[in-house]
């Protein structure tokens, strides 16, 4: 199958090509999907995108009209897709359903053990010989209560490390179904109430953007620690820079962005003009955001790899067979 790679990114080319063995015919393209480079699909029968890409109504249209038969993203989540536009114009949609959930669930609790020790401030401060231990106390994770919103892979893996250091888990998730025996389901009032550390890893839909606000922030504890490397709409920016001014945020860390499409993935030091919410939030000495990057181990891009060939080698299987005719048709 001929396929676009878009996004394609330096640092997994060479484990999707290995990963391809020659299966495929990959086109690389450093640019992310938009309006405007949906012409380099033309003559591919498949497209491989990343979170960021954009893959709205109109984009897929253009897809379809030069023969775009897949989309393919590797990523498990899907929001960036427009699902109800793939099937009117019959494309069908595949994902990376799960990856090492490890990755993320790792950063997760970096974010949190690098907030509460002040690590990035006492690494500054070393770089200028500046040794004293002024701002630099932190707290124990040991006997916190943390909470796990979304109980999917990641939430539960992370969830099991919180656990290892001697926290108690409490989880929310808002199917009823979802949940691990380890971790003592809640309502989301209840964890908000009780957790000293909250992490998030829900998906993004209807149900849960902007399910961190002014209300569900007004409902948790003074100086609540907030982890997010879910999504950055699962989070209001604003409400939590309010948060973060009157202290009842006391900590906030996160590998996503509400409004990082077009800025994260790229460098954008020199730029004139910087995003102002996001400029105002890493001010606070009490953030740290990283580039979506939770996702970035080489165990997790092999893994990522491996099973979108997998999909591509579904999705050829399932072109062969169309262009089979049945034996009643060729008599």
């Amino acid at each position: 199958m001929k396929a676009i790679v878009y996004s394609a990114r330096r640092n997994e080319k060479d484990i999707l090509m290995k990963a391809n063995a020659g299966k495929h015919e990959l086109t690389w393209h450093t640019a992310p999907l938009s309006d405007e480079t949906t012409r380099n699909a033309a003559g591919h029968q498949a497209v491989i995108v990343f979170v960021n890409d954009e893959v709205s109504c109109s984009v897929i249209a253009k897809l379809a009209a030069v023969g775009i038969k897949y989309i393919l993203t590797r990523s498990a989540g899907t929001d960036h897709i427009d699902y109800q536009a793939a099937s009117r114009h019959q494309i069908e949609v595949k994902n990376v359903s799960e990856y090492s959930p490890y990755a993320v669930a790792e950063h997760a609790v970096a974010l949190s053990l690098a907030l509460s020790r002040h690590l990035i401030e006492a690494s500054r401060n070393c770089k200028v010989y500046d040794f004293s231990l002024n701002r630099l106390t932190g707290f124990n994770l040991h006997g916190k209560t943390v909470g796990i919103i979304g109980l999917g892979n990641i939430g539960k893996v992370a969830g099991k490390i919180f656990h290892g250091f001697g926290c108690k888990v409490i989880g929310y998730d808002t199917d009823p179904a979802a949940g691990d025996p380890e971790i003592k389901g809640v309502d989301l009032a209840e964890l908000l109430k009780k957790s000293d550390i909250i992490s998030l890893h829900a998906p993004l839909n209807d149900a849960t953007f902007h399910m961190i606000n002014s209300e569900s922030i007004n409902g948790m504890k003074d100086g609540v620690m907030l982890i997010n490397t879910a999504r950055g709409a699962l989070v209001s920016t604003a409400d939590i820079l309010t948060g973060l001014d009157s202290g009842k945020i006391g900590y906030y860390g996160a590998d996503v962005y509400e409004f990082e499409k077009g800025l994260f993935f790229e460098d954008h030091e020199t730029d004139q003009v910087r995003d102002d919410l996001l400029t105002r939030l890493m001010d606070h000495p009490n953030v740290l955001i990283t580039p979506h990057q939770a996702f970035l181990t080489i165990e997790a891009l092999v893994d990522i790899a491996a099973k979108t060939i997998q999909r591509l080698d579904e999705g050829e299987h399932q072109l062969s067979r169309l262009k089979v005719k049945p034996l009643n048709q060729v008599l």
